[in-house]
């Protein structure tokens, strides 16, 4: 599992001109999976987006910028299923897919994985998976971490 982090100060999803999923505040995460994910990759990607330390301490903003997650700060999370994460470029010039999980295996494990996140009581936005997207967003700092499990 692949997931690419972006702290955001607003991130939207856009499908054929509508706008399906947008947040204020917190993180955009693009998702990719493979065939041989579990439930323990699921569990573990899920906990570490929640309680990754990525913006400043709602208390002392001045003092560090690394002390407060998404769950300290009531942020939100935009959750976009993207299998090109899995995009193979060493060989020719078209990138090969092979490791990304097939849409029928793929579709159920990202639910399961927005899921977990909407567990924590934060509030989840989500694209829509298999659609041509567009996603825009504002990323903050710029902060943008690439998480493999």
């Amino acid at each position: 599992m692949r997931v690419v982090v972006q702290r955001v100060q607003s991130a939207q999803v856009t499908v054929q001109g509508q706008v399906i999923g947008q947040i204020g505040t917190g993180l955009l995460l693009l998702v990719g999976i493979t065939a041989t994910d579990t439930e323990a990759e699921l569990d573990w990607m899920a906990r570490k987006c929640l309680s990754l330390r990525l913006f400043p301490s709602p208390e002392r903003p001045e003092c560090d910028l690394w002390d407060a997650s998404v769950q300290d700060i009531q942020g939100a999370l935009l959750v976009v299923s993207q299998f090109t994460l899995y995009g193979d470029c060493r060989k020719g010039r078209r990138p090969s897919f092979d490791q990304a999980a097939a849409p029928v295996l793929a579709e159920p494990r990202y639910d399961d994985f927005v899921q977990r996140l909407k567990a924590s009581g934060l509030v989840v936005a989500t694209g829509r998976f298999g659609a041509d997207m567009a996603v825009g967003l504002v990323n903050d700092g710029p902060v943008t971490l690439c998480l493999e499990r």
